[in-house]
């Protein structure tokens, strides 16, 4: 089991920044990989970023690539997602997820662990 709480949303103007936490606790947070979704209003839930266990590897959604950051704290058991240069089009809720292996995906089917999510909203 993989207990998952995010924290750091809010309101931002469009340009801003904000950092989200996912803070993990239960299974070996230092060996699974780890992902950020986000699901706006009326919209299927879609993939930002992904790191692997070891933060060596990570994977970003084209739509956020060069605005947005993954990485994580093995010390800490805790997930971040530094984002920059935001748009209106960026609100959404955002989830981090857990896979139960160190192997990255994209997919929202091979993550099997979710946080309740944290709202984002972009003002232009």
């Amino acid at each position: 089991q993989v207990q998952l709480v995010e924290s750091g949303g809010g309101l931002v103007q469009a340009g801003g920044s904000l950092r989200l936490s996912c803070a993990a606790s239960g299974r070996t947070f230092s060996r699974i990989a780890m992902g950020w979704f986000r699901q706006a209003p009326g919209k299927e839930r879609e993939f930002v970023a992904a790191i692997s266990w070891s933060g060596g590897s990570t994977y970003y959604a084209d739509s956020v690539l060069g605005r947005f950051t993954v990485s994580r704290d093995n010390a800490k058991n805790t997930l971040y997602l530094q984002m920059s240069s935001l748009k209106p089009e960026d609100t959404a809720v955002y989830y981090c997820a857990a896979d139960t292996t160190p192997v990255v995906h994209t997919t929202t089917s091979a993550y099997d662990y979710w946080g309740q999510g944290t709202q984002v909203t972009v003002s232009s």
